[in-house]
């Protein structure tokens, strides 16, 4: 029997690595756009379905509110992504703002559901459509469409007499939120689409992954009522994605606990956030029975003034909550968080 030996310095091997990377990467970019284009026509289907018993039914809001609720408990039931309420009333719109949807969508097969979201707001039918098109043919990321959606890029690009000075800083404000090669297979969208797990690798750091998956522990340690529902729980807006890093049940309170982990220090942008987060809780997952939804946001370093000043002071749910004594203390997640900080921190060290 003889053995074949590889010469690795062969440049012709390193050719061949290349080349087969090449063509992994082709096949998997051509497997996310076919998932994004059936993801597109399925919730545009979906949206023209519920218009037409809608348009059959009784003209009233009241029936429209529950045919939506009860379309969402059926479809869930055996889908348990993507078909909220809430979700539902999205795919109504999509259609609503898009009939022609199948005419010429194979003109602008790039853009994901997520593109379409962020224009379903938009009332001037000429706006929504140009931002489509421009989206399309300038390959914009879902953030830059957002972004330039709200400095209302098309209306100030008719009004300008120097379109060139507004589309230079259009380019220039929008560069760093391009979508890079690493992020495209990671679209939680397509994931709910296909009822596939959430990637739950979205978190800012390593340091941060350690931390949360520590904190996860240690609250159902302590007890006192907690049950871990998610982690990296997934939030869609009209202006991108969010992650909840994570989400418990308290049954002693009977509400939901979200915690938002920050590694620097706190900032208002972070309360809003967690602001938001709560608020569309309460709005998608409490149901009857349930207490409002509390948000603990756990960062390196506080600060009183925005404690003070921010929508913190007085809150009832971002963690200052009436609930609170059956909660973790201030003390005991601070020292948790540091002495996590500093086992990762020593493992690092030794590598």
């Amino acid at each position: 029997m003889t053995t074949d030996i590889i010469n690795y310095s062969d440049p012709g091997l390193s050719t061949l690595v290349k080349d087969v990377q090449a063509i992994v990467e082709e096949g998997l970019q051509k497997a996310y756009r076919d998932a994004n284009v059936t993801t597109v026509i399925t919730y545009w289907r979906v949206g023209r379905r519920i218009v037409e018993e809608e348009q059959h039914g009784e003209a009233r809001a009241e029936y429209g509110k529950g045919l939506i609720n009860y379309l969402s408990e059926e479809l869930t039931a055996q889908y348990p992504k993507g078909y909220s309420p809430r979700n539902l009333r999205e795919y109504r719109q999509f259609y609503l703002c898009f009939k022609d949807l199948e005419i010429w969508h194979s003109r602008v097969p790039n853009l994901t559901w997520t593109h379409y979201r962020a224009l379903l707001h938009i009332v001037s039918d000429d706006a929504r459509y140009w931002y489509v098109q421009e989206a399309a043919r300038e390959m914009w990321s879902v953030r830059t469409l957002a972004r330039n959606v709200g400095s209302q890029y098309y209306q100030r690009l008719l009004q300008s007499p120097k379109k060139e000075a507004v589309v230079a800083e259009m380019l220039r404000l929008t560069a760093p939120l391009k979508d890079d090669a690493s992020t495209f297979m990671k679209n939680p969208v397509v994931a709910e689409f296909l009822q596939l797990p959430s990637n739950n690798d979205f978190t800012e750091s390593e340091l941060e992954k350690a931390i949360i998956s520590h904190i996860k522990s240690f609250l159902l340690e302590l007890g006192r009522g907690f049950a871990f529902m998610y982690e990296q729980y997934h939030i869609a807006t009209d202006v991108g994605d969010f992650f909840v890093d994570l989400v418990f049940y308290n049954v002693v309170l009977k509400c939901y606990v979200l915690i938002d982990l920050k590694t620097q220090k706190i900032t208002h942008q972070d309360v809003g956030q967690l602001d938001m987060y709560v608020r569309m809780f309460d709005d998608l997952k409490r149901t009857e029975g349930d207490n409002p939804t509390v948000g603990l946001l756990l960062c390196s370093e506080t600060s009183n003034d925005i404690a003070r000043y921010s929508i913190l002071n007085g809150s009832k749910q971002l963690f200052a909550s009436k609930y609170l004594t059956y909660l973790p203390t201030e003390e005991e997640l601070a020292k948790e968080i540091e002495q996590q900080k500093e086992i990762f921190l020593l493992q690092k060290s030794q590598l």
